[in-house]
């Protein structure tokens, strides 16, 4: 099943109309190859392929240049990824890459140094082997995960470069600092008014990159 959807959106840095492409499709057997060779997906795993879409999405970098990127989520749950992108690239929020977690023999420290956001990942929760992550059920998206660090009960970030994103404030105009999620942001509400919960509300640990939907 293949959906292309154009939406007409304006992109408020220059306040000109474009063409926006996304295309939803199932697996394919190429997409299935690259899962199965990095151990994204394998059998056990809790979500079957058939409920999986792999999604081609326009985005911002941090050149402000438009990109596109891929992205695997439910099957149930696509059309809501496809209208955040949109309304995140409508806001011009930059993203640095958005590749499959398989790219990086779906390492999850490898993805995030790589600042890389990604969804689908047949893992187990941080700190439970014996708990599927809901990234394992694809109904969970990783944003930005440098600017938007796991932060555990201790105040702990495991990865250098996120250090200086502790606190939670905009400081500069700059990319990374557009990046950065904060409660008030409007990319954050976008995720919210699709139903979507942010790891940045927990009141334990925080989890700023994390978006779920159950």
């Amino acid at each position: 099943m293949i959906k292309n959807i154009l939406l007409t959106t304006t992109l408020l840095t220059t306040s000109l109309f474009s063409q926006y492409n996304f295309n939803t499709q199932s697996i394919t057997p190429e997409v299935k190859e690259r899962m199965l060779k990095a151990d994204s997906w394998r059998e056990g795993c809790p979500v079957h392929l058939n409920d999986l879409r792999y999604i081609n999405v326009n985005h911002l970098d941090f050149n402000g240049q438009t990109v596109s990127g891929e992205i695997i989520v439910h099957k149930e749950v696509a059309d809501d990824v496809v209208n955040i992108f949109a309304d995140l690239y409508a806001i011009s929020y930059p993203i640095r890459q958005m590749r499959l977690i398989a790219d990086f023999e779906a390492n999850d420290w490898e993805s995030i140094e790589a600042d890389n956001s990604s969804a689908f990942n047949c893992r187990p929760i941080t700190g439970n082997k014996n708990k599927w992550s809901r990234h394992a059920y694809g109904r969970a998206i990783d944003i930005n995960p440098i600017e938007n660090p796991y932060v555990n009960k201790k105040g702990y970030i495991s990865h250098k470069e996120s250090w200086k994103y502790k606190k939670r404030v905009h400081k500069v105009n700059t990319p990374e600092d557009k990046a950065v999620l904060l409660k008030n942001d409007k990319a954050t509400k976008i995720f919210k008014s699709y139903g979507w919960t942010w790891g940045g509300d927990w009141r334990t640990i925080k989890d700023y990159q994390h978006f779920v939907k159950k």
